[in-house]
């Protein structure tokens, strides 16, 4: 995935470069011509300290990626009793062409998890635009035990799609979770899940849905 704008903002966690979906709609082909440019309005959460984050977009306007270096939730051992849940919500400025609209069609999420027997994690997301009531949720719950790369998928069908509004510049929201629970695990023992760049160049890819907006001309 080429890197045309590169913007840091403040820690998001693991990305993995992965091919569109398969949707037969020609949105997905057909992104609009110009340039589009993301920027980082505002990071906050436990997961993502500031001066951690990166967000990149495709040459080719369908995905943009963000890449963490400090995302991490863990229990057991002498880890701090607030760690086993990490969050970071992402509030992105998106400027398309005119006469466009954009939605998120899918996520792709990579990091690490070790977990021991007896314990579980979630890896959790929400998307929204500002000033919207509709707000997509989705989970990946992982159980113990595990010690390897973990990925997950967050896909939407074409008609579910939330679209941003046209003509109006609505702010982009993205809450993502990771959350370890010790479970029957020893207490005495380390479970861990990472969104983060520990296992080499990993990041997150959005990838996006495009539309011409009514009365386009």
């Amino acid at each position: 995935m080429a890197r045309g704008l590169l913007l840091s903002g403040a820690a998001l966690a693991a990305l993995v470069v992965a091919a569109l979906p398969a949707h037969a709609d020609p949105a997905f082909d057909n992104p609009p011509p110009d340039k589009i440019v993301i920027k980082v309005a505002t990071v906050n959460g436990s997961g993502c300290p500031q001066g951690t984050a990166a967000v990149a977009v495709s040459e080719d306007n369908t995905a943009f990626t963000v890449t963490y270096s400090d995302y991490l939730a863990q229990v057991g051992g002498t880890s701090d009793p607030t760690a086993f849940r990490k969050n970071c919500q992402l509030n992105l400025i998106v400027h398309v062409p005119q006469g466009f609209t954009y939605a998120i069609a899918s996520a792709d999420y990579r990091g690490f998890a070790w977990l021991q027997p007896g314990a579980s994690a979630i890896q959790r997301a929400s998307y929204y635009f500002q000033g919207s009531p509709q707000t997509a949720f989705r989970s990946h719950p992982f159980s113990g035990p595990l010690n390897d790369n973990w990925q997950a998928t967050d896909s939407t069908d074409w008609a579910q799609l939330v679209w941003a509004p046209c003509g109006v510049q609505r702010n982009f929201n993205i809450n993502t979770e990771l959350r370890v629970n010790a479970g029957s695990s020893s207490p005495d023992k380390v479970s861990f899940m990472t969104m983060d760049s520990t296992d080499g160049d990993i990041s997150t890819v959005y990838h996006m849905a495009w539309k011409e907006c009514p009365g386009k001309s």
